[in-house]
């Protein structure tokens, strides 16, 4: 499997999840009145993602740093404004939406210029 693949997925996996852990509490009285278990379960594996999303996009662009870290921006920002749609209702604002096309260029520059 190619390591931009991974990338791309584990940072995406990991914003969804990071979304949920600290949005759910607006959706779920659990995870209003869990916080501490919240965040020791969910941010290992949180965090295990990203140091894993990190160490392929390090070797897929040839030990740049840069790449990885304007990837894991993008995937978060076109992340966010999905699931804030989907679960919480808050529109797509004209300014969301200029937003959402600059992190999805962010993210097609990073990988597709060589």
């Amino acid at each position: 499997m190619s390591k931009l693949f991974l990338t791309v997925t584990l940072f995406l996996v990991g914003q969804t999840l990071i979304w949920f852990q600290t949005n759910g509490q607006f959706l779920w009285s659990w995870f209003a009145k869990n916080p501490l278990i919240l965040s020791l379960v969910g941010g290992t594996t949180i965090s295990y993602a990203f140091i894993l999303a990190t160490r392929f996009a390090y070797e897929h662009f040839d030990g740049l740093l840069w790449p990885g870290r304007f990837i894991g921006f993008g995937t978060g920002m076109i992340s966010f404004v999905l699931l804030t749609w989907v679960f919480m209702g808050e529109g797509i604002t004209t300014k969301t939406a200029i937003s959402l096309v600059l992190a999805t260029t962010l993210v097609c520059i990073q990988v597709f210029w060589k």
